[in-house]
């Protein structure tokens, strides 16, 4: 063999010994996981498998769908548990997030992702819940309202996406992968050792200026991301999340509920400048709401988001 071809053999040699131990690193790091954050609430069968949820108080109900790559923890650190002194409250883990199944072959589209909230409503035999969404789960919920209005009262939404943007986050762009087999790849080895070394930066980015609060990682469930099938689903989720805000932008002015929004005026995820404000002044039939903070009210700004939340509750 020539010098040119043991050098090409070493080098992959060198690849696959560093992919495998990545691939270690992230199979470790998910069982870790699955120990650390355990499934806390309950399970019902929808049409994309297990969804897991929890249910909480009595009253009148309220339904909370969360955000791109996260789970019901992000409203069980002092949301659910305050609210559900008045309230039925149920937040759930989204097809393909957290402990809910999810096949690869399901469309993950706001649209889509809707008419699978619809499917809870009916299986939990809900009447009229207000829809809390937050981020990506504001768009779900608006697609909610605009297909399945008789299902619900209302929508508070906090930081929703809502409108058309030209380029997302830069936190983001490593969920950028448009084929199956290279999300595979990539889940199964760089991506969970990526994102454990990027930890504080990647949080700064979404949480900014808002501090990460100390009980994120696990009763927030945020160590649930650090699994590949968290990361496929972010991943097919952030590709899909536009697909439909056409569709939102056309129906605004024809929502059959009460839609309010609150938002962050130091967002760093979603400007609340194009998602709140040039929303609300096409259509002022949406009621907007701003407050000093990032992107991630329910976690950082429990009070202000309770007190959000009760007043369109009734």
């Amino acid at each position: 063999m020539t010098i040119l071809a043991w050098a090409i053999v070493i080098f992959v040699l060198l690849v696959l010994v560093w992919l495998g131990w990545n691939a270690h690193i992230t199979q470790k790091t998910a069982r870790n996981v699955a120990q650390a954050v355990p499934p806390r609430g309950n399970f019902i069968q929808i049409s994309t498998g297990q969804l897991h949820y929890i249910d909480k108080g009595q009253g009148p109900v309220i339904l909370m769908v969360h955000g791109l790559g996260a789970q019901l923890g992000n409203f069980d650190t002092g949301l659910a548990d305050d609210l559900a002194k008045d309230f039925r409250v149920i937040a759930i883990d989204r097809p393909g997030m957290g402990w809910s199944d999810r096949p690869k072959d399901a469309p993950a589209s706001p649209r889509a992702q809707a008419a699978l909230v619809a499917e809870v409503i009916d299986t939990l035999n809900l009447d009229k819940p207000l829809v809390v969404g937050h981020s990506l789960g504001g768009a779900i919920a608006m697609c909610l309202a605009l297909d399945f209005p008789e299902k619900i009262r209302g929508l508070a939404l906090l930081a929703p996406l809502t409108m058309p943007t030209q380029a997302p986050a830069e936190v983001f762009a490593g969920l950028n992968l448009r084929r199956a087999w290279i999300r595979r790849l990539v889940s199964e080895t760089l991506a969970i050792p990526t994102t454990i070394r990027m930890a504080e930066q990647n949080m700064a980015a979404i949480f900014g200026p808002d501090a990460v609060p100390a009980e994120y990682a696990v009763q927030g469930g945020g160590m649930l991301g650090l699994r590949p099938v968290s990361f496929r689903n972010t991943s097919r989720d952030f590709l899909a999340s536009g697909k439909d805000l056409g569709f939102m932008v056309k129906g605004y002015a024809g929502l059959q509920v009460p839609v309010s929004i609150l938002f962050g005026r130091q967002d760093q995820v979603l400007d609340a400048a194009v998602h709140g404000e040039a929303l609300v002044a096409k259509h002022p039939h949406i009621t907007l709401h701003q407050i000093d903070g990032g992107h991630m009210l329910p976690l950082t700004h429990i009070a202000q988001t309770l007190e959000f939340i009760r007043k369109y509750s009734q």
